[in-house]
This record gives C-alpha cells, sequence and structure tokens, in this order.
C-alpha cells in the first residue's frame, strides 16, 4: 500500500471506501480552512506511521459537493472512519496527532466507536 495520501472526489468515493481492505480516514477540507491547513502536517505523519493499516484520503469540499451533503458534512474539518465499507468513526474540528493515532489504533483493532468525538 502506498504511503501517501490520495484525493478522494464525489465520482471514486464509493470505490476507494468499498474497495479498501484496511479501513480508510477521509478529511473532508477547504483550502480557505485554518484548522484543515493545521491537519494537514498531522496527516501525513500518520500516513507515514501506519502505512500499510490505514488509507488515508482528502476530500476537497469545494470542489467535490456530494459527498460531504451525502454525509452530512457541516463543518469542516470533518474526518471520518470506514471500516469495510462503513463508517465507524467521525471527528469534527481540529485535533491533535495523539487523538487522531489512538482513534487510529481502535478502528484498526476493529473496535467500532460511532460516538462522534468533536473537539473545538
Amino acid at each position: 500500500m502506498s504511503t501517501q495520501i490520495i484525493e478522494i472526489k464525489d465520482d471514486s468515493f464509493e470505490e476507494v471506501i468499498g474497495s479498501s481492505k484496511v479501513p480508510v480516514l477521509v478529511d473532508f477540507w477547504a483550502p480557505w480552512c485554518g484548522p484543515c491547513r493545521s491537519i494537514g502536517p498531522i496527516l501525513e505523519e500518520l500516513v507515514k506511521i501506519f502505512a500499510d493499516k490505514i488509507v488515508i484520503g482528502k476530500c476537497n469540499i469545494d470542489e467535490n459537493p456530494e459527498m460531504p451533503r451525502q454525509f452530512g458534512v457541516k463543518s469542516i474539518p470533518t474526518l471520518m472512519f470506514f471500516d469495510g465499507g462503513e463508517m465507524v468513526e467521525r471527528i469534527v474540528g481540529g485535533t491533535s496527532q495523539a487523538d487522531l493515532e489512538a482513534v487510529i489504533n481502535k478502528v484498526i483493532s476493529g473496535e467500532k466507536m460511532i460516538s462522534p468525538l468533536v473537539v473545538h
């Protein structure tokens, strides 16, 4: 598996989520969003740490409005974790690398949380 963050678009979203053999973290973001830009370097680090255990993708909500609308994204950044094609966790707002690592570890261990972690 690649150790790079992939770009996820409306027309590739279902394929990426549905075909992945490992959990997928999708960052719904926009280039004008300050907290979104601050999460970028954290995701770059996490994609190296969890190289073969998770896929990390970014979905620009300005260029791809359908998937954010379908998943009820109202604030950005919104980070959604999918496992087996199903959403298993959501984080809304800025967060730390340590908090993201903890959630990733729970997701890759198969622990289904579905209790939204909202960070402001």
